[in-house]
């Protein structure tokens, strides 16, 4: 039985979807998965062994002009790939319109959420079945929900695997745990970010303890961020810009991993490594990192978690003092942690393995 699973984007929800496809092949020994993402994520799904095919999309790319493209070779290539096999089931796993698109662009029997439990409600008109899956349920559950459903099989909610082979990451497929840290900086929104000062503040007292820092960038932003964090101590790297697989080959090869609310923190809790997650605009209890070795921080400011791209708060500023300089804190609902406190949390979740 030969099954499209259509999971475009982000790399949070790429990798919140690969439980269910570890859950279906030891249920259905005889599934293979093809899978339609975004190019820049194509990397992901091919660490999963139950994932034959990769079929690389670039929407993000294509929307740019959206005639053009469709018009373009790039584009027919892409259909004659998504068309080229008669799938017994087609997936919908994401929910959007363009999902929807691309699953009925395909050939198969097309599945998807229920129009109340979707979050693009217009995108259930591409499917010929639907399921209705609480929202109150994570990411990851729903995930696991449909596909449970869609292919008729029970799964254990208290285990869970994300199926890496780490041999397609790492060719020597051993974890070192080197006394090395990654801190994850990046992410999309700004209010999202933990404070650079902080960062920095937080990097010199993983370096007093031992550990050797690893910061990685992915764009030039991030980068002069890196390079602020690493300044003045040698026990800090600033990584070349990395692969997906590279740079989860650092993480696996690391004690743990300190992140923002990103897609990175998500790579670490799928890899099974001790990571502390902060959390200031958002909330982690629907999507944030899942499964073992996580721990979550969440803000207890008065207006988190506002879930907002932009912060809005108008009360007094928020200093702090860091190397005799006091700084705003921005955004203030990242106030709550405090490196000293953020260390505290991560050297008990470290000695608790």
């Amino acid at each position: 039985m030969r099954v499209l699973i259509v999971k475009v984007s982000s790399l949070g929800d790429i990798i919140h979807t690969l439980p269910a496809v570890t859950d279906a092949k030891r249920a259905h020994a005889n599934l293979a998965f093809d899978w339609v993402v975004e190019e820049s994520f194509s990397e992901v799904p091919s660490w999963h062994p139950a994932v034959e095919k990769v079929i690389p999309v670039a929407m993000r790319r294509w929307r740019r002009n959206l005639f053009q493209s469709y018009l373009n070779h790039e584009f027919r290539s892409f259909k004659r790939a998504l068309q080229d096999v008669h799938y017994d089931l087609i997936i919908d796993a994401q929910g959007l319109i363009k999902s929807g698109f691309i699953s009925r662009l395909s050939r198969g029997l097309t599945i998807g959420l229920s129009n109340r439990t979707i979050r693009e409600p217009l995108a259930t008109l591409f499917y010929n079945k639907v399921y209705s899956v609480p929202w109150t349920e994570h990411a990851v559950d729903r995930v696991r929900e449909l596909f449970s459903r869609a292919l008729k099989y029970r799964y254990d909610k208290d285990s869970i695997d994300y199926g890496i082979d780490i041999k397609r990451i790492d060719s020597n497929g051993e974890t070192t745990s080197k006394k090395q840290l990654l801190f994850l900086h990046g992410t999309t929104w700004a209010t999202k970010h933990w404070p650079e000062t902080y960062w920095r503040h937080l990097a010199h007292i993983a370096t007093e303890a031992g550990y050797k820092v690893l910061v990685p960038w992915g764009d030039n932003r991030e980068k002069q961020r890196a390079e602020f964090i690493a300044k003045d101590n040698e026990r800090i790297k600033v990584l070349d810009k990395q692969s997906l697989s590279s740079l989860a080959q650092h993480i696996n090869n690391s004690s743990g991993v300190i992140a923002v609310d990103t897609g990175l923190g998500h790579l670490a809790a799928a890899l099974a490594k001790p990571t502390v997650s902060l959390y200031g605009s958002t909330n982690p209890g629907l999507s944030g990192t899942f499964g073992e070795n996580q721990l979550h921080l969440n803000s207890n400011f008065n207006c988190a978690p506002c879930v907002k791209k932009v912060c809005t708060y108008s009360g007094p500023g928020i200093m702090d003092e860091f190397s005799d300089q006091q700084f705003a804190v921005t955004p203030p609902c990242f106030s709550a942690h405090k490196p000293e406190q953020v260390w505290q949390r991560f050297e008990k979740l470290i000695q608790n393995q």
